[in-house]
């Protein structure tokens, strides 16, 4: 009957100290990782100039480049669709 106790004991007592430990863990990695992205942020910024000195002009100038190809690809979907579309009513595509 003494086993049975000590293993409900031992059992709480380690899942106590497992949980402190792995936060504890969790805390250390996660605090490691942010800095690694700070200073890769920082690193992007002195690199990469113009990725943080985006102004209005040149980003409304992107977007409308990128609206176009997005026309254009839609374009193109709609093409293939409506080409498959008749190849199946014709019976080539079953």
């Amino acid at each position: 009957m003494s086993e049975k106790d000590n293993f409900g004991s031992g059992f709480i007592l380690g899942t106590i100290i497992g949980g402190v430990v792995g936060g504890i863990i969790g805390t250390v990695i996660a605090n490691k990782n942010n800095d690694k992205k700070n200073n890769w942020d920082d690193e992007m910024n002195v690199k990469n100039p113009k990725y943080s000195t985006f102004d209005d002009d040149q980003m409304e100038e992107t977007r409308m480049s990128l609206e176009e190809k997005i026309n254009q690809l839609n374009h193109a979907i709609d093409e293939v669709k409506v080409s498959l579309i008749r190849n199946a009513e014709k019976g080539i595509i079953e």
